[in-house]
């Protein structure tokens, strides 16, 4: 993928994911890191189709639901390392190259860089960071629900150190 503004990029993902015909549930460009698409979660069947090749929903459903998500982290940006307490997390890089951080207590200490198409697991509880390397990377995103009766939130990370100052 060639160097693009964050505004082509977004508009880019935007156009690819209306073409594949999902329901974008909400968006967000503005973030220190990058930003995000949240899809509808009545589309993840047909996201895992998409984006997670030799999946099914049934492998990836640990509670009862499940919410896409498509993140795009900007060259040499970090998210917050951090954990949550009520979902687990798999990712595919879609596009570019990135790196991530992971660790089993807070100590952040292994970082592995990974390709186009390449899976990352996360189970609940367990630390991690995604980082943007020398060019924008994009990142298909499932939240694992694992509390059927409190599915996991925004308000479910639990930040343990932030570049830009986030709780």
């Amino acid at each position: 993928m060639q160097t693009q503004t964050n505004s082509n990029l977004f508009s880019s993902v935007e156009a690819q994911l209306k073409e594949q015909g999902f329901t974008i549930v909400s968006k967000d460009d503005q973030r220190p890191w990058g930003g995000f698409f949240v899809l509808d979660e009545n589309d993840a069947e047909k996201f895992i189709e998409n984006y997670f090749p030799g999946y099914s929903k049934e492998q990836l459903l640990i509670g009862n639901k499940l919410s896409p998500k498509i993140l795009l982290v900007a060259p040499g940006k970090r998210l917050s390392w951090q954990y949550h307490f009520r979902r687990a997390e798999i990712w595919r890089v879609v596009n570019g190259k990135v790196a991530v951080a992971t660790s089993d207590n807070d100590e952040e200490k292994n970082i592995d860089n990974y390709q186009p198409s390449e899976i990352i697991v996360l189970q609940k509880g367990q630390r991690h960071r995604l980082i943007g390397l020398n060019e924008w990377g994009v990142v298909a995103e499932i939240w694992q629900h694992t509390d059927v009766d409190h599915p996991s939130d925004e308000d479910d990370i639990v930040r343990l150190q932030d570049d830009f100052g986030r709780k």
